[in-house]
């Protein structure tokens, strides 16, 4: 079930980016990417594109709060100890971020997928009579199942609902994530095909890279740990007031406005991620997308839109990674771009999402890169997360 709504939520996204901008339009998976797509269509029809984001934003998120039952999320079911999460409200919420996301939407679009998955084993686990200790198991194992359909990550599903939302690793828990998220990948082959997310140029590693990833790791957990307290004040302070839409609006359009001159800004983050591992940035863009690409996914959820932030965390990595890299490269030579994005990207998924792990194992399916950068990825992860956690202990002291 996981595997169907991860695949339907995939192709309605496709679907939708392609009617929107114009691209594509006789097929639904295409290999014209959604940056390639936006970046040929009109100044105009971006910003006409975001203004009806914005409505359907301000409108449906408003529409949800005010008619539908309380959300409740999936670490709250987790939780529970009578887990119930309501179905209409979930839904619409789930298709609201894949429609808002396919227009153009700055958040990401993993946690609708992971939503609709716990959804599905809730409504099943109700049916079987399971426990309440088991449908919290199957409950988390939907999520990570919707997680491994729509990404074709079978292993970052099984360990997401391990360290993320179980928080332990045991035999009883191993097998049915395993087992979930593998079915619910090979079920989405059906409609998306067995496809990584990100194609890697040939990269090597170099002695320079091992000493840049230690070295960086800590830079990476500092920037993560600001970028996840601007977005969780964005979060608890976002609209809730009548005006919520006319907010929406406005954030969408300003938006809109802003991609007419800096396409890269659409979307989850993908696009501006696979430049920088192509090496496909200079400096002053890399620089530039990245500050953009923070502001206006705080804006996004200030005015009360919703969304995940696990590709606009890697996507912040890789940019910064590239920028990081690019001064180290100045002075010592030799390696490329995409390969201190490819770190970075890594290092502050692990830390913004406090999920070392899990980053590390994404960071190799997503784009299946060579083992043998298992080891300076996992340098700058533990640097990055080591910075983290010290920051929010002196945080907790003050």
């Amino acid at each position: 079930m996981a595997g169907i709504g991860g695949m339907l939520l995939a192709l309605l996204l496709h679907s939708l980016q392609h009617l929107a901008y114009g691209y594509s339009l006789d097929a639904v998976i295409s290999k014209e990417s959604f940056l390639e797509g936006v970046s040929a269509s009109s100044f105009s029809r971006r910003v006409i594109v975001l203004v009806i984001c914005g409505v359907i934003a301000g409108f449906g998120w408003w529409a949800v709060r005010r008619f539908g039952k309380p959300l409740v999320s999936i670490a709250a079911a987790v939780k529970a100890k009578d887990p119930s999460m309501p179905a209409g409200s979930t839904l619409a919420h789930a298709l609201l971020q894949i429609i808002t996301v396919a227009l153009g939407s700055p958040l990401g679009r993993e946690v609708a997928p992971r939503e609709v998955g716990a959804l599905a084993a809730n409504w099943l686990s109700k049916r079987l009579a399971l426990t309440p200790r088991e449908t919290q198991i199957m409950i988390a194992c939907g999520a990570g199942a919707g997680l491994a359909a729509v990404y074709n990550v079978p292993l970052g599903g099984a360990v997401f609902v391990l360290e993320v939302l179980l928080g332990a690793f045991s035999f009883n828990l191993l097998l049915p994530a395993l087992a979930t998220s593998s079915i619910a990948a090979l079920v989405a082959w059906i409609g998306l095909g067995n496809e990584s997310q990100y194609q890697l140029p040939i990269m090597n590693i170099t002695p320079s890279l091992m000493v840049w990833s230690v070295l960086a790791g800590p830079i990476l957990g500092l920037g993560a740990w600001y970028f996840t307290k601007i977005t969780a004040n964005a979060r608890a302070n976002a609209s809730t007031s009548g005006w919520q839409p006319v907010i929406c609006i406005v954030n969408f359009a300003i938006i809109g406005l802003l991609a007419g001159y800096f396409p890269q800004l659409l979307g989850n983050g993908k696009g501006p991620a696979q430049l920088s591992f192509d090496s496909d940035f200079t400096l002053q863009l890399a620089a530039a997308i990245l500050v953009l690409k923070v502001l206006i996914i705080w804006g996004t959820l200030r005015s009360g839109a919703h969304g995940g932030l696990l590709t606009p965390g890697l996507s912040n990595g890789a940019l910064i990674g590239c920028l990081l890299g690019g001064v180290w490269d100045h002075f010592v030579p030799g390696t490329s771009l995409g390969a201190f994005s490819l770190i970075g990207a890594a290092a502050f998924l692990g830390a913004s999402m406090k999920m070392p792990i899990t980053a590390v194992v994404l960071i190799l399916e997503f784009t299946r890169v060579n083992h043998d950068f298992l080891i300076p990825m996992i340098f700058a992860v533990v640097g990055s997360v080591s910075m983290f956690s010290l920051m929010e202990k002196r945080a907790a002291r003050k």
